[in-house]
């Protein structure tokens, strides 16, 4: 298959623009969801949220939340 032809896996990590898109929420009540999961999950500042990790937090399915494009990487359909 040419490089131009593959297909991009989703990205693991979700970050505040995606779950501003995700619940409409501002960029502010984004960020600090994601310091809450942490918190939740044990890590520390600046350690990314996987967006397995934010679904449990969050009780959304993974697969809703994957459908979203700007979960897929570089908004290409994923296998």
């Amino acid at each position: 298959m040419p490089i131009t032809h593959r297909l991009i896996p989703p990205r693991m990590v979700i970050f505040a623009k995606d779950i501003q898109n995700i619940t409409g929420r501002s960029e502010r009540t984004a960020r600090l969801l994601l310091q809450r999961i942490r918190k939740a999950y044990g890590k520390q500042a600046g350690q990314f949220v996987s967006v397995e990790e934010f679904c449990q937090f969050t009780a959304l399915p993974v697969k809703e939340v994957r459908s979203y494009r700007s979960i897929d990487a570089a908004g290409m359909k994923t296998v």
